[in-house]
Order: C-alpha cells, then structure tokens, then sequence
C-alpha cells in the first residue's frame, strides 16, 4: 500500500478534511506517503519550480489500506493565503551552512531573537488571572461592535467561572504549568548554540497571556539596546489564533514606541518544514516505537491544536494545510528509515459551541478503537513544550479513553523540549534570517529568495487585520439559530442568557456579580 503524489494543478480550495469530510467521524489512517524528490506543492502561497498560482493543490490517490479505508488526501493549501511570504519548501526543508561572512551580517548591531509563547499558570492561585487574560483577548472572544465595551467584564464572568475545573487539571500536574521554565531553558540553549555558530545574540521569551508578558520582553530589549530583532514564534505552524495573536500584540505595541519603530526586526511565522525541525521530531516517533512490542503495528497518532473552522475556510488561516504538510514531512522522513505504520492525524482542545477542524481527537480515539487498532502512539505535533495539553489532557483524558476504547497499548512522544537537533535547527534559522532583517519582503527579490520566510510585523498582520471583523470567535455569544446540534443550541443559549445578564449588572450597577466583588460597586 502506497499513496503516490499527482501532479500539481491549479484549483479551487477544497474543504475536505483528514476524514472524508468534515461531518464524517470516521478517522483517516494513512499509510507512509512515498514522493519524488521533485514533487512540487504549494502551501499557503509558496511558490515552488513550476507552481505559478496561489491557490495550488497536490492530490494524492490513495489506494485501500490495510484497515478498510480508501479514499484521497486533503489539498495542501490554504483558501486565501494568509502569508505571501512563505519560501520555496526545498529551501526550508534544508539547512546549510551560510554562504555569507556572519561577522559582516552583524557588525556593531546588537541582535535579540524574541522567542514567542502563550503561557501558563505557574501556582494555582494565577489560573483565573491567566483565564481573564485569556479570554479578554477579542481573538478568543469576540464581541460584535456594539458590546465591545463587555470584553473584560465577560472575560471575568468566564474566568472565575472556569477556574475551579481548571484549577483541577493544573493540580494534577503539579500545581501549575511548566511552561515558563521550559521555555526559559529552551530561550538559554538557543543562545547557546547561537554563540556557538559565532552569532552573540541576547534570547528573550515573551508570553501572551502570562508572565514574562511580551510587554516585559519588550522592555528589556530596549534596556539591552538592541538594534536588530529576529521575532520567533514558538509555534511550528502559523495559526492568526496563535503566533497571529502574538504578533498583533507586538504591532500594537510597535506602533506606540519610536524606538521600536526605528528597530530592524523581521518576524520567522512558521518552521514546520525545516530539516533540523522534521529530524528531531522523527527520532523522537522512532526511539518511542521502540518500545512497543509489535512497533510496525503501532499508529501513529497526531493531535494538533485545533482551531475553528471558519478561520481555515473563511479567512484563509494557513494552519491546516501547513499541519498536514508537517505531518506528510514526517512520514517520508520515517519512510527513509524504514517505518511504514500506519498514521492518522486529529485536532484537540475545541472551545465553545462552534465547530472545529475535524476529526476530533476524542472522536477518532474511539474510531480507532472500534475499527481493531490495539496499539497506539500519540504524536503532540504542535506543541515544543510540555504543558496541560500534553500531560493532562493527552496523557490523562486520552489515554484513559483510549484504554476504555479498547486499544491495549498506548505511547506518547515527548515534546521536543531542548533537543540538541531541534535547537540547533532554530539557532540557523535565526542566522539565515539576519541578511533580511528590516528588509521589506514584498518588494525585495532577493528577501524572497531566503532561505527562511520573512515579513515585518505589518506585513504579516496585513490580510490578519483585513480579514478579522469576518471570523466568528471560538467562543460564540451573539450568534442564534436553530441547529442540528444540541451542544450548539445549549451553547449559544448559554452564552446569550450570559450577555444579558451582563448587560443588566452593568447598566443596573446591582446583582450577584457585584456582591461577589467581581464587578467594582462605585456607590
């Protein structure tokens, strides 16, 4: 069984998902995918050999597999680009030493590399603030126009009406989120390597919605007095729900502070297909293989983040098609050594009443179950760092699911943390970025041709912005109708009785909320 790579055509997106469509439940198991090193695909606007258009596709026939399933893979491109400047995929896939003196790219300038991450609790006591800061974000919740001015006071409402569940997960995990200090450590062995490779750059770590605030980094690098910034998100894939969210953060912030204005920066929005990246992930699938009794019959199985549909089928969010390009790398990298399983790939943590990308991880944990698989590895595809999702959400609730779903043998791939081959690969991708720092990517040929994708935080954010009064939140509260879900209906009930009950403690200035402290009393 194989699944070879057709020819690349110009077409109209699909919607067709990881499973037949996105209303089917029953998951995908693909076989190893065997390509030619010449086979071209577009993602997300890349321009590759003979690839003229955006919107380009690869279709891949795929023959009946071994459990029962035939089918034809998902176009590998998003629906309207969101980023015009992501590079040619030979480019990215490899990384090679520079042809240009470093020494002569850096001078005098101080370079700062400012790694980017969502954050989490550290005690118990800081997860309602970090839920408030969480949903006070309009990219989590969004509010139409006129209820704008609801944000923080729903944002509260939410919080300390989720804490007590939330407080449960982090406490079964230690207490709080390793995050921070992983992130730390992966912050000090870049600049480690990147010393290393003769590169004397200071590394700083800014969080979303926790501390170190990109606020706080952002001070400290203008404290450091640096002069050249190289903006790296900490999210494999680009998604405008994640490293979108951060960096309109960092434009806001750009905006208001003449320093920054005048500070060269280029932002790397995603580094899913390079070489170092697809390695160390791969030898982290193999040596986990290992351990399973009848390894070649394990499937590997990859849970992604999900996002909510419309941000893939409305606003051209990149995120699916670069998720299931990330995992098509992967798998030819095992084919390489000899590792034929099986694999599916699934997206968790869905929010709210609206629909996410399917198939759903919990869902096709069961289908997979029914269908016979007995043994089964779990892949964090978009995560670097172990946090709830990973040891909670995928290492508890799935696990048990999966054992109650009658898979006998479960196995979960760590997250790649500070793997030497991981952090090197970040430390070239910084130094491949220097030549183009403060460049202007739209306009300039040879920024095009990097061998990283560039872009200011404008540039980026440009379709972002254009596009984001259009997305629904992953979290609905103005929307209503009749629908074929009761999750949906009871979900947008809820929401709306919330709304109105806020609108009545603020206007009214009386109700439980005040009485709890929640709300300020300003008699």
């Amino acid at each position: 069984m194989i699944m070879n790579c057709g020819a690349v055509n110009a077409t109209t997106p699909s919607s067709t998902s990881w499973s037949a469509s996105h209303s089917s439940k029953v998951p995908m198991l693909l076989p190893r995918a065997i390509c030619t090193p010449q086979r071209m695909c577009c993602v997300s606007g890349v321009h590759v050999d003979a690839c003229v258009s955006f919107n380009v596709s690869r279709n891949c026939a795929v023959a009946k597999d071994s459990l029962g399933w035939s089918g034809t893979s998902p176009s590998l491109y998003s629906k309207q680009p969101f980023n015009k400047f992501l590079l040619p995929l030979k480019a990215l896939v490899t990384s090679t030493s520079q042809d240009f003196p470093i020494a002569s790219l850096i001078g005098e300038e101080k370079v700062g590399v400012l790694l980017l991450n969502l954050g989490g609790p550290e005690t118990l006591e800081d997860v309602q603030p970090f839920l408030f800061n969480l949903f006070a974000d309009p990219d989590i919740i969004r509010l139409p126009r006129l209820f704008r001015f609801l944000q923080k006071p729903l944002a509260q409402f939410i919080s300390v009406a989720r804490a007590p569940k939330s407080k449960e997960g982090y406490a079964s995990i230690g207490g709080g989120s390793p995050l921070r200090q992983i992130t730390d450590a992966q912050a000090e062995e870049l600049r480690k390597s990147l010393w290393e490779k003769q590169v004397p750059a200071k590394v700083y770590v800014g969080m979303r919605y926790w501390h170190p605030f990109t606020e706080e980094a952002i001070e400290q690098i203008k404290r450091d007095g640096i002069t050249k910034l190289v903006v790296l998100p900490l999210y494999p894939q680009f998604s405008i729900s994640t490293s979108g969210s951060s960096l309109r953060l960092l434009e806001s912030i750009f905006r208001e502070d003449e320093y920054l204005v005048n500070m060269q920066h280029t932002v790397i929005p995603s580094w899913y297909q390079r070489e170092g990246y697809i390695k160390a992930m791969t030898n982290l699938i193999e040596k986990e293989l290992e351990k399973f009794d009848r390894p070649e019959q394990a499937v590997i199985f990859f849970s992604a983040h999900g996002v909510p549909l419309a941000y893939v089928e409305e606003a051209g969010d990149p995120y699916k098609a670069e998720m299931e390009e990330c995992v098509d790398l992967i798998m030819e990298e095992l084919e390489k050594r000899k590792i034929i399983n099986a694999y599916t790939l699934a997206y968790q943590s869905r929010v709210g009443p609206v629909e996410w990308l399917k198939p759903y991880t919990d869902e096709t944990i069961i289908e997979l179950g029914k269908k016979g698989v007995k043994r089964l590895l779990a892949v964090p595809i978009s995560f670097v760092s172990e946090h709830i999702e990973t040891l909670e959400e995928i290492d508890v609730e799935y696990k048990e699911l999966a054992l109650k779903s009658g898979i006998e043998k479960w196995g979960r791939v760590p997250a790649l943390g500070c793997e030497p081959t991981f952090i090197s690969d970040l430390a070239d991708a910084v130094i491949e970025s220097l030549p183009y720092v403060g460049a202007m990517a739209v306009s300039n040929l040879e920024a095009r041709q990097s061998l990283v994708p560039l872009g200011s935080v404008e540039e980026l954010l440009a379709v972002y912005d254009s596009k984001r009064r259009e997305l629904p939140s992953p979290v609905t509260v103005w929307e209503w109708g009749w629908t074929r879900s009761a999750e949906t209906w009871n979900g947008r009930a809820a929401m709306l009785a919330v709304l109105v009950l806020l609108v009545l403690e603020v206007t009214t200035g009386q109700g439980f909320l005040h009485q709890w402290g929640i709300f300020p009393s300003f008699h």
